[in-house]
């Protein structure tokens, strides 16, 4: 518990005096998270003096003996990361809303680990003599600019007494709460690229100076698995090649923002690769990623994916193909797979084998200069197209897991599986 608040106004502080108060809450998350709201527990104590006088102004302190949640097993919340604020209610001889905030200021919560919560404090004009109780009353939880609003689904006893006197008049002895006594009653409830296909001017891929090698512009179908549900989306994707010796250094390119950012993204928290699938003479994959956000996101501000880069090593003589991919985006420890439901061609390149090389025809690969272990091109299934990249989950899943999807609260629910 906080140290006792103090009477403002150059009047002496009386002892403070607290109860801890437990009320069932119902929080809704944000919207953006497609949550449904749960249920859980609240517990409370408010600090304030046990005495004062008409016409103090009085600092009351609200601590969170227990949130109603634990963080759920999808993310770890970085410190200083959590803002509460909330309402505490006056009664009996007078009558108020006491707004109350907190700081953003907690420790690095784990994935599982119990929800920590800044004591939130507000002043109080006092204005009738008498006893004055102080109730708990609905709070919201801000992170990173979204926020999930909880509010009492029962009666609230008091949490803390003041005895009030008329100005001059000796203040009488602090009396306690009187736990059957409350002041709020349940709310209700509710609340196409012009550069087309690119093919080497070298025509053998052996030797010679460096190659730029412009690739095609493609509407790649992804279906996504976030933590928090499945999403199923279409991004143009383009890849292009710069010959450099017997190999080809990759850049796959995101073309455009991907969208605004719905929440604050912290710096050096998004982490996104690929896997260019080989096709034609050849056979495998080849992994290109991406740097991390090196500057925070702020809410609103546009979103995208950077260059995604890596090194390609033929594996084969002939005809190849590239294509995008199995996309995915680490943030915060969650991780979002998105995976083209059809093969979309950006770039053909014509190769000769390398020592180490990708798989060629045998449908293996080396595993060595960036080729990853697949075997073949995907299949076509013939996905519909579902809109932009501006539904994807990507960089957007972890938004929402920095709001909404990081207080599931006990008992820890999934979100609706709904495409957007």
């Amino acid at each position: 518990m906080l140290g006792g608040a103090g009477v403002l106004l150059g009047v002496a502080a009386a002892p403070a005096q607290a109860a801890e108060v437990s009320y069932a809450t119902r929080c809704v998350p944000p919207a953006v998270s497609g949550l449904d709201p749960v249920d859980g527990t609240t517990k409370v104590e408010v600090t304030a003096p046990a005495t004062a006088k008409v016409g103090d102004e009085v600092e009351v302190v609200w601590t969170f003996a227990q949130a109603a949640s634990k963080n759920p097993d999808l993310i770890d919340l970085p410190a200083d990361s959590v803002q509460p604020s909330g309402t505490l209610k006056a009664a009996g001889a007078q009558s108020a809303s006491v707004a109350m905030s907190g700081p953003r200021e907690n420790p690095a919560i784990p994935k599982g680990g119990a929800m920590v919560l800044s004591a939130m404090k507000g002043t109080l004009k006092l204005t009738t003599a008498g006893r004055v109780t102080l109730t708990p009353d609905a709070y919201a939880i801000n992170v990173m600019s979204t926020e999930t609003k909880c509010a009492p689904t029962e009666a609230v006893g008091a949490a803390a007494t003041i005895d009030v006197t008329g100005g001059g008049g000796s203040s009488p002895t602090a009396t306690p709460p009187d736990p059957t006594e409350t002041a709020t009653e349940p709310p209700e409830s509710g609340s196409p690229s012009p550069s087309g296909t690119g093919s080497d001017s070298g025509g053998t891929g052996g030797g010679g100076g460096p190659d730029e090698v412009t690739g095609k512009e493609v509407q790649v179908p992804y279906a996504c698995k976030t933590p928090i549900g499945d999403k199923n989306v279409t991004s143009p994707v383009q890849i292009d090649a710069r010959r450099d010796g017997g190999g080809f250094d990759l850049t796959v390119r995101f073309k455009g923002s991907v969208m605004d950012s719905p929440a604050d993204i912290p710096a050096d928290s998004v982490k996104p690769s690929m896997e260019v699938v080989l096709g034609g003479a050849d056979r495998g994959a080849v992994h290109v990623e991406g740097p991390t956000n090196a500057e925070p996101i702020k809410s609103g501000d546009p979103m995208t994916i950077p260059d995604l880069t890596g090194t390609y090593k033929p594996g084969a003589d002939g005809e190849s193909t590239l294509a995008p991919g199995v996309l995915t985006v680490k943030a915060l420890g969650t991780t979002t797979t998105c995976t083209p439901t059809k093969s979309e061609v950006s770039l053909t390149l014509d190769t000769s084998a390398q020592p180490g090389g990708a798989a060629g025809g045998s449908g293996s690969a080396s595993g060595t200069s960036g080729a990853a272990g697949s075997g073949g091109g995907l299949a076509e299934t013939g996905a519909d197209d579902n809109g932009g990249l501006r539904a994807l989950g990507l960089v957007a899943g972890t938004a929402i897991l920095l709001g909404g999807a990081v207080f599931t609260f006990m008992p820890r629910r999934h979100a609706a599986r709904r495409a957007r």
